[in-house]
């Protein structure tokens, strides 16, 4: 069997090594922010189509709501329709009409 003599390590292979380890760790980070960057702002335009939903349909029932207080204006109020009916039929029984 043979020996396998070890490479002499200078400081230059050293420092060499060393830096290509930070650049690949640099980017790998770099990746990965980029990736959940991309994750954070598809979250974002999923929230914000979301949030447009909810708001078209507030707008929907508040133009209901509208349209249904405009119908209301046009109505009388059922105590005033009573008191309507309970005159009319006191002037009915003066006039002897029903």
């Amino acid at each position: 069997m043979s020996k396998k003599t070890p490479k002499k390590i200078t400081l230059e292979n050293l420092s060499e090594k060393i830096d290509n380890g930070f650049k690949k760790a640099d980017q790998k980070i770099d990746e990965r922010i980029d990736q959940l960057a991309l994750v954070v702002k598809n979250g974002f335009d999923e929230n914000t189509k979301q949030h447009q939903q909810i708001f078209n349909r507030i707008d929907n029932l508040e133009q209901g709501q509208e349209e249904i207080k405009l119908k209301l204006d046009q109505v009388a109020y059922r105590f005033e329709v009573q008191e309507l009916d309970r005159r009319l039929k006191r002037v009915e029984a003066k006039l002897k009409i029903k």
